[in-house]
């Protein structure tokens, strides 16, 4: 039965409230596990499942438990009071630090979808996998080989996936594109390695990128996902398989660095824009140059970071999206994502790693980061 926004009314003796349904929701202290709480609280009740980075949102309850540990850790009396309360289960929680041991990536990704299948199915509830729409990037051998921490990635989504799908409970696979701020605000929970990329353009850091002008940097708004997400659970959908995308409105690598220098121009000179090299050309020519003893390390390691993200981060062709059908949220328009990219960098600027007092005085930027606050500092985690 289809999950609706319940309308407010004011509760008589002989009609008391209706208990609103419960989420066990997994990686709430992350970028889109607090979009996510601030979509779904004002209709279901939350539980967040966390590890060692607390919630701390008064509007859910939070559990510490470890996803890699039998029964999560738990004590069987909580265990089984856990299953007992809960009505859907929504698991955002990944392993998502490319640097760690490729082995500790899939454990974490592929194990702890299978522990929360396994409560999923003890308590009866819906399951809703937060994946990834990168999972159709497969890399290359040679790709695999120089980048393992994104490849290792990639294998344990795609695996999750199939376990979700052959699990015995109803499951929704969803595959959000790059994740960016809100649409709006323009603010994001944490420092996003995509985030970090587009800042190092506006300070005229990054002298070359990977890629062709006309690849697309598929990137969505948290809210606009959450929205998605939100939308789903409400109208009562237990099963299919949902991109969360821009598709084919999603911008351009060379819109995207054109953004970032028209943004670069509010605070001075406009920095010298990147080259973008061919993949075949970053393979065979530059990645063996920048990993020479000549090169500094400080822009080695900005380089391979970079490289590895967009190699991964952008395609030729368009993801399929599913925003905008039915139960599933709104469409952005390419106006829409170009106008919130600006809104993240504004809010970017004002955070660490921002450059706000270099911003003119009077500009539009300048008005827009005034009036962000600071970007919280909390980063997502795998509870586990």
């Amino acid at each position: 039965m289809p999950l609706s926004r319940p309308r407010p009314s004011a509760p008589t003796s002989s009609q008391p409230p209706a208990k609103r349904p419960t989420i066990l929701l997994t990686g709430g202290a992350g970028v889109l596990g607090r979009a996510l709480i601030e979509e779904l609280s004002p209709d279901f009740g939350i539980v967040c499942l966390r590890h060692r980075t607390p919630v701390n949102d008064h509007r859910v309850r939070e559990v510490r438990a470890d996803l890699l540990e039998p029964g999560l850790g738990l004590t069987r009396a909580d265990f089984t009071r856990l299953i007992a309360e809960v009505d859907l289960v929504v698991h955002s929680a990944a392993a998502t630090n490319w640097k760690a041991e490729p082995a500790q990536i899939r454990r974490a990704n592929l194990d702890g979808t299978i522990a929360m299948l396994g409560l999923a199915a003890r308590a009866e509830a819906p399951f809703f996998h937060m994946s990834t729409a990168f999972v159709a990037n497969p890399l290359a051998p040679e790709e695999q080989e120089r980048f393992p921490g994104a490849a290792a990635y990639l294998a344990s989504k795609t695996a999750a996936e199939q376990v979700v799908r052959d699990a015995p409970v109803p499951g929704v696979i969803m595959r959000p594109s790059v994740v960016m701020g809100d649409s709006v605000t323009g603010r994001i929970a944490g420092m996003q390695g995509l985030t970090r990329a587009l800042g190092s353009i506006v300070k005229g850091q990054v002298p070359v990128l990977p890629g062709t002008p006309d690849a697309r940097i598929d990137m969505v708004p948290q809210d606009i996902v959450a929205r998605a997400v939100g939308d789903l659970m409400r109208a009562g959908v237990t099963g299919g398989e949902y991109w969360l995308t821009a598709g084919t409105e999603a911008l351009l690598q060379r819109e995207v660095v054109d953004t970032c220098l028209e943004f670069a121009d509010q605070w001075g000179p406009r920095p010298h824009p990147p080259r973008l090299i061919p993949l075949e050309s970053v393979h065979r020519l530059l990645l063996p140059l920048i990993e020479g003893p000549t090169f500094p390390e400080s822009l080695r390691r900005r380089f391979q970071t970079y490289a590895e993200l967009l190699l991964v981060f952008q395609r030729a062709l368009p993801f399929e999206s599913s925003l905008g059908s039915p139960h599933c949220g709104t469409a952005p328009s390419k106006d829409d994502l170009r106008r919130a990219l600006v809104r993240n960098l504004a809010a970017w600027s004002t955070g660490r790693g921002g450059m706000r007092t270099r911003l003119r005085p009077g500009t539009a930027q300048d008005t827009a980061a005034r009036s962000q606050p600071s970007p919280a500092t909390h980063t997502q985690e795998l509870a586990s």
